[in-house]
């Protein structure tokens, strides 16, 4: 007999019950995710997170006592084996760039339609990276405007090639069978990639690459959301 799969445990962190309430009802309404705890502030959201330990954190970004940028970062510098959502109606370009300098999973503004969320949920636990496509052209003004030397370390042609893999949505993995070397050679690979580029995450690797011009975007993207394996 086959056993169900497992429920994607998330845990809410929202300043505003009514949103978390709303958020909560159609999530537990798609049958394979658990609300496991709501939080209402930044400082309740880390504890909640570390007694928990939940598969994916839905954050808001402007929350009282800890943002959820802080909240990401804590997260990070505990090595917690969490994915981290935020959704949130700020489109700022200070607030886009410090959420993916802090390795959060996905960036989700709260106009995305239930069934978006979701799946950015899924995406997300699966070990995904989700952009909502309404910031993008930001994300790219950004990096097109970033005061960078003239001249940088360029790649290798392997650093090249593993890049383009990441940005396909290979894992770490799949790239070393794919390039029959081992996971941690391509974590070698990808740490000199972050150095060489100036990024924290394989997200923004991923920005800048096609920033640089090494990476080719489709012409006509049909996907709401820009998504990435981590």
């Amino acid at each position: 007999m086959i056993e169900p799969n497992p429920l994607i445990r998330v845990l809410l962190a929202d300043d505003h019950a009514v949103v978390r309430a709303g958020i909560r009802q159609f999530l537990e309404q798609a049958g394979d995710i658990q609300v496991i705890g709501e939080a209402s502030d930044g400082e309740q959201a880390i504890n909640m997170i570390e007694q928990l330990v939940p598969d994916v954190a839905v954050l808001d970004i402007q929350m009282p006592k800890a943002t959820g940028i802080e909240v990401t970062r804590e997260i990070r510098a505990r090595r917690l084996p969490i994915g981290v959502l935020i959704l949130t109606s700020y489109d700022d370009d200070p607030y886009i760039s410090a959420v993916l300098k802090t390795g959060a999973n996905g960036y989700v503004l709260k106009t995305a339609t239930p069934d978006e969320i979701i799946n950015a949920i899924r995406d997300v636990h699966q070990g995904k990276s989700v952009l909502d496509s309404m910031i993008l052209p930001k994300v790219f003004a950004q990096l097109s405007h970033q005061n960078q030397p003239p001249v940088f370390d360029a790649l290798s042609d392997r650093e090249n090639e593993i890049l383009l893999l990441v940005a396909k949505g290979l894992t770490n993995k799949a790239i070393g069978n794919n390039l029959k070397i081992s996971d941690r050679t391509v974590q070698g690979h990808l740490a000199r990639i972050f150095e060489k580029l100036q990024v924290f995450s394989r997200t923004e690797a991923v920005m800048k690459g096609i920033s640089l011009g090494l990476i080719q975007l489709p012409e006509e993207p049909k996907e709401e959301f820009l998504i990435f394996n981590n």
